[in-house]
């Protein structure tokens, strides 16, 4: 990996290429085009912010992940949260009140944050921080649901508060999907694509990709039928192994350049959606961009961690600021330490280095 690599100006390129997509998918819709223009003025101003805190030594990532609840009424099979035991059945106990997560916003808008993604558990059985987040209109807000709680109350609120976008969890068709999520899912899914669509209301999809699911989900079929829906963003998230015996379904390098090959095909032939990988490519974003790099995670109980995948945290934003927590002991030993640069097998790289980030935890210096 490059030494000097600039991950400011990549992820801010990052950044603007996926506003310049939206602005352009969104052209056709008046209301959302005309909040779209009026983000990206607001995420160049917040990229400014970052550059000169990177001048100042102080780098600020453009992207936050926030698992606002450890509820979900879904058992989805593979579930990475209620494998690191994130989401559980009891009740919650703990969680940041929709207060805390509202300065936790304020601040990410200081700071020139421009994405937070809002995940759980289930981020819809939260309305209290749904609509904190509504309030903060220069940061966009994509809301990972299962959709089972798209109500008239959520569509009417997404009417009126355009930086909130629903992102649909989806597997493929109606086989796959009910397979991994429950049957009747899949209808309730394209029931509330259906109603987004009525609403004129911008929506995405998130499916979750895999070495058995790879080809069906980059297919002109199942992204021609999203488009149809009015759907205007598929982000692709890797599977990622959160136990040895699921493994040989994260997609490896084989599979990742198929889906880059894929991707740069449908940015061609659907240029009325916005296409996203996630991780990506991390060779070309110098490794691993968690722990702050490019974005980092908050949990339901305000804990800081690497990523949804890499579940330690030593530090809490209900004790600190974002800022430090940006900063937190753990976070600087695995950027500094060079454990997000290393090359690894599909998956990943802090799921492969566990017992580092473990150790890193255990000591004292």
């Amino acid at each position: 990996m490059e030494e000097n690599f600039d991950i400011q100006a990549y992820m801010t390129r990052g950044v603007e290429r996926v506003v310049s997509e939206a602005v352009r998918a969104t052209i056709k819709n008046p209301k959302e085009s005309i909040f779209m223009a009026k983000f990206a003025l607001a995420s160049r101003a917040a990229s400014k912010k970052r550059r000169k805190a990177e001048e100042a030594g102080e780098h600020i990532p453009p992207f936050l992940i926030a698992s606002i609840t450890s509820s979900c009424n879904l058992h989805c099979a593979g579930c990475y949260s209620r494998c690191n035991h994130a989401t559980t059945d009891a009740e919650p106990v703990k969680q940041l009140t929709g207060e805390e997560w509202g300065k936790v916003f304020e601040e990410a808008d200081d700071l020139g944050v421009s994405f937070i993604l809002l995940a759980g558990g289930e981020p819809m059985l939260r309305p209290d921080v749904i609509k904190a987040a509504a309030t903060k209109q220069n940061i966009l807000f994509p809301i990972f649901t299962n959709g089972t709680y798209l109500n008239k109350n959520y569509l009417e609120l997404f009417d009126k508060s355009r930086n909130l976008i629903p992102i649909l969890s989806i597997e493929g068709e109606r086989e796959v999907t009910d397979a991994r999520r429950g049957e009747g899912v899949y209808d309730k899914l394209i029931t509330g694509m259906e109603e987004l669509k009525e609403r004129g209301l911008i929506f995405g999809a998130s499916v979750t990709v895999t070495t058995e699911n790879l080809k069906e989900v980059s297919s002109e079929e199942f992204i021609g039928g999203l488009s149809e829906r009015g759907c205007k963003a598929v982000i692709f998230v890797e599977f990622v192994p959160v136990t040895e015996d699921s493994k040989e379904l994260a997609p490896g390098d084989a599979e990742r350049e198929y889906l880059k090959s894929e991707i740069a095909r449908l940015r061609k032939t659907h240029e009325e959606m916005v296409f996203i990988s996630f991780p990506g490519d991390e060779k070309s974003s110098g490794g691993c961009v968690a722990a702050g790099r490019g974005f980092f995670h908050i949990n339901s109980h305000g804990g800081a961690e690497p990523c949804p995948f890499s579940p330690y945290s030593d530090i809490n934003v209900r004790d600190t600021s974002l800022k430090e927590a940006m900063n937190s002991r753990l976070f600087r030993k695995l950027r500094d330490g060079g454990y997000l640069l290393e090359d690894h097998p599909g998956g990943c790289t802090l799921y492969e280095r566990r017992a580092d980030v473990e150790q890193i935890m255990l000591s004292s210096d």
